[in-house]
């Protein structure tokens, strides 16, 4: 029972983190007209500076973690993140703002990286795909949340409000985890003469270490493209339902038919089957186009199989990663490289759509989806040829 309750207050911890991004997408329009001396790209900076934190200091946080260890790295990220929320709900002049908005993307990161590893390790063998998949949900259900949580909160109690629930719940979090975070998760560290920089070239170079890393950058290059431009673009009237129930479909596609399908198939095998299923989706998304109820079944069918490469990639890095301080490793590696994707996606497909359309669309997924097996498929035959 105290494993269960450890892996959910993780859990807990992560849709905090993923609130870190949500709540400024959420408040978007009211803190560009407040911080309206610094323009859009200003404000868009304000949203995306956590995710350049991850980008540039990922794999550098897996390392790190190893030498701090899982508990004191984790409640110090939650500690971290109560107080730069507090600080934020003051909505301080913009260079603070935004001091505070690269503080957040420290304890985000950690708390990206300490949380599958010690859910990895913590979790009973039998339970630990299920486990890895829950977590793969945290950012899709966050923002769910946030999408109809957060609206009438802020129309009653004003812009802080949301800042101040948010520190609540880190704080909350932090004071669950102090009681249940275990001190034995012993994240070893790497005893190497290498520099950083050899270090993380190790890691890449590693058939076992960025496989997971390198078959998620191709999912999450989509995710939040498709997530946050396909209502925008679909056939008017089911832009709504498309942006409301494709993170939902994907988060209960991953937590049913992903976790089933995981006690049977190996997880880089389950991520290659995904990514071949949202081949198919992206295809009959080309064919349905323009035809609303076809289309917007299209896009579901293009959610579950997301779903299904989210929770599997997680299971694979804990599948692949038996050592503790391998998995911390590999962590890192997936913070960076899904931050890659989430950065690059959006402003990428973006201009395809607005010079091809829906015909971009479908090469887009399909090309990146596609380039998602290969990776599985080399890596699997490093594994292979040792």
């Amino acid at each position: 029972m105290r494993a269960v309750l450890t892996i959910l207050a993780i859990w807990c911890a992560g849709l905090g983190a993923a609130a870190q991004f949500g709540k400024i997408s959420i408040l978007y329009q009211d803190l560009e007209a407040h911080y309206s001396s610094a323009g859009p790209v200003g404000i868009g900076l304000m949203v995306s500076i956590v995710g350049i934190v991850g980008l540039i200091f990922g794999t550098t946080a897996g390392l790190l973690v190893t030498r701090v260890g899982a508990r004191r790295a984790l409640l110090a990220a939650l500690a971290l993140g109560a107080g730069v929320s507090v600080v934020q709900s003051f909505l301080p002049a913009y260079p603070i703002m935004m001091a505070s908005r690269v503080l957040e993307g420290v304890a985000h990161l950690t708390i990206v990286v300490v949380g599958p590893t010690t859910i990895a390790t913590v979790a009973p063998r039998h339970w630990q795909a299920a486990a890895m998949t829950l977590w793969s949900s945290f950012f899709g259900l966050t923002y769910a949340v946030l999408a109809w949580g957060a609206p009438p909160l802020v129309a009653h109690w004003g812009d802080a409000a949301l800042f101040w629930v948010h520190a609540g719940w880190l704080a909350g979090c932090f004071g669950v985890l102090w009681v249940l975070m275990p001190r034995q998760v012993a994240l070893t560290p790497v005893r190497s003469g290498k520099s950083l920089l050899a270090q993380h070239l190790e890691i890449y170079a590693s058939a076992t270490l960025a496989a997971p890393a390198m078959g998620f950058v191709c999912y999450t290059v989509a995710y939040v493209a498709v997530l946050t431009l396909l209502p925008a673009v679909a056939t008017p009237g089911w832009g709504g339902f498309i942006a409301v129930a494709m993170p939902l479909v994907s988060i209960v596609v991953s937590l049913t038919l992903g976790v089933w399908l995981l006690a049977y198939v190996p997880a880089v095998r389950l991520v290659q089957g995904g990514f071949a299923m949202g081949i198919a989706a992206a295809l009959a998304l080309w064919l349905l186009w323009g035809t609303g109820l076809g289309e917007a079944a299209a896009a579901l069918m293009l959610a579950g199989s997301m779903g299904i490469v989210q929770g599997a990639s997680f299971a694979a890095m804990a599948q692949l990663n038996p050592a503790p301080r391998d998995r911390a490793r590999a962590a890192g590696a997936i913070a960076q490289l899904g931050n890659l994707g989430t950065t690059t996606g959006t402003p990428l497909l973006a201009l395809i759509l607005g010079r091809v359309g829906a015909t971009g669309l479908a090469v887009f997924l399909i090309l990146f989806f596609a380039l998602g097996i290969a990776i599985h498929s080399i890596q699997a035959r490093r594994r292979i040829s040792g």
